[in-house]
């Protein structure tokens, strides 16, 4: 799971909840701390068992860019409620959530849109939809199919754990250890454990299986005609460094190696994820907007 290394929320950034004809949803509103948003606003989704704090780091750097943005807890996390039924947390099912907010979010203008890891899926959902007018679309640690590797092994540890003991014994017998063991503060494993608990149950099973089991939509996505980056740590742990490079030469989309970091670049290296997302969201803009008057 992401681990957000401070809480406190920097200037310009505020709680808010987005309204949709699908609900309402959790979010931190980053706005410009001087200035107003003169560009295109930004929609950012985290991953499994993650949440909107997962970008606390990055907000106030990309909306000083001159931008509104806005990330949020999926349908099922930590402060967005969530609905027993299993088939609200597909990743279609959540990609159409996440094209309502989008467009809520862009209020006629198109947005950028970025997902985390299994949140990547779950944009690509989204922009496949074509249900939202998107700007572009960053994967960030995120893959083409299902996730492979070590935390394959964790996401099915946690389905065959989760629905016989609970979410407490998970939190108890593999996350507080972890983060002890890694040294995280206090309040940050306080912060953890409320997270993971307020989690829906039932949506993390769900979750965990899209994330285990996800079709390779690769060439559909290549197809969309939208602008594309796939932006990854250089050590991730996820989907290994060499499965998203390969996946971004199939979709010719723009590719950023974040030096350093692992599986959360938001999150480990804050500074050079947000001049990588803002460089690549400005040229896309100027891109459209080139388009748009001929």
């Amino acid at each position: 799971m992401s681990t957000p290394r401070f809480l406190t929320l920097p200037p310009g950034v505020s709680s808010q909840q987005i309204e949709t004809p699908l609900g309402s949803f959790a979010a931190l509103e980053a706005l410009p701390v001087s200035g107003v948003p003169e560009r295109w606003p930004a929609l950012l989704v985290p991953g499994f068992t993650g949440s909107k704090e997962d970008f606390i780091a990055v907000l106030q750097t990309l909306a000083q860019a001159g931008r509104r943005v806005i990330a949020i807890d999926m349908r099922g996390q930590y402060e967005t409620p969530g609905p027993d039924d299993p088939a609200a947390y597909t990743c279609a099912a959540l990609g159409a959530d996440v094209a309502a907010i989008a467009a809520a979010v862009g209020r006629g203008e198109p947005v950028h849109l970025l997902g985390h890891s299994f949140g990547g899926l779950v944009a690509r959902e989204a922009a496949l939809s074509g249900a939202v007018r998107l700007a572009s679309l960053t994967l960030m640690s995120s893959g083409p199919a299902g996730i492979v590797g070590p935390r394959e092994q964790l996401g099915r540890i946690l389905l065959a754990e989760l629905p016989e003991y609970g979410l407490e014994y998970m939190w108890s017998n593999r996350m507080e250890p972890e983060a002890l063991a890694a040294g995280v503060p206090d309040d940050i494993v306080a912060f953890l454990r409320k997270r993971l608990l307020a989690n829906h149950p039932t949506g993390l099973v769900a979750m965990a299986e899209e994330v285990l089991g996800a079709p390779d939509r690769c060439a559909e996505l290549a197809a969309c005609g939208l602008d594309l980056l796939v932006l990854y740590g250089e050590h991730d742990d996820g989907w290994p460094p060499t499965l998203q490079a390969e996946m971004a030469r199939r979709l010719d989309a723009e590719c950023v190696v974040v030096p350093g970091a692992l599986h959360s670049p938001a999150v480990e290296a804050p500074e050079t994820t947000a001049a990588a997302l803002t460089r690549f969201w400005n040229a896309a803009e100027s891109r459209l907007l080139q388009q748009q008057h001929g």
